[in-house]
């Protein structure tokens, strides 16, 4: 089994896919790896030797592509960042609302959760 960057890649996957498995390589990047890397893309993960293998992630490393822990540490500072100095965006993060203009009269489930019971009031009968 293929451990690249402490992700196991899906044995039963293309490399080119299988690599989209680790956060922060899409499609595009996977294929620039893998034509720097000297490896065909149409490959099985299954099927890679460990020499592939260790030249897959020596491209990785050596392009300095922020990955997996790095990417994921990055990305929380720039939104603490963002709090921190209390702009929009970082408000919108704060309150847990659409950070990107969407609109919230509807929609924004996703980012608000699901919506609370509105607590219905009892009409006064009328003697």
């Amino acid at each position: 089994m293929a451990r690249i960057v402490g992700v196991d890649l899906p044995p039963n996957k293309h490399v080119e896919i299988g690599l989209t498995y680790i956060y922060g390589i899409g499609r595009s990047l996977a294929k620039k790896i893998l034509a720097k890397a000297g490896v065909d893309g149409m490959v099985k993960c299954k099927d890679l030797s460990e020499d592939e293998v260790r030249r897959i992630a020596r491209v990785i490393q050596e392009e300095d592509i922020k990955v997996e822990g790095d990417l994921r540490k990055e990305i929380a500072m720039n939104i603490k960042r963002l709090m921190e100095i209390g702009c929009y965006r970082g408000v919108r993060h704060r309150r847990g609302l659409p950070v990107r203009g969407q609109r919230t009269h509807t929609n924004a489930r996703t980012r608000k959760g699901p919506r609370r019971a509105t607590v219905a009031k009892k009409k006064k009968v009328a003697k």
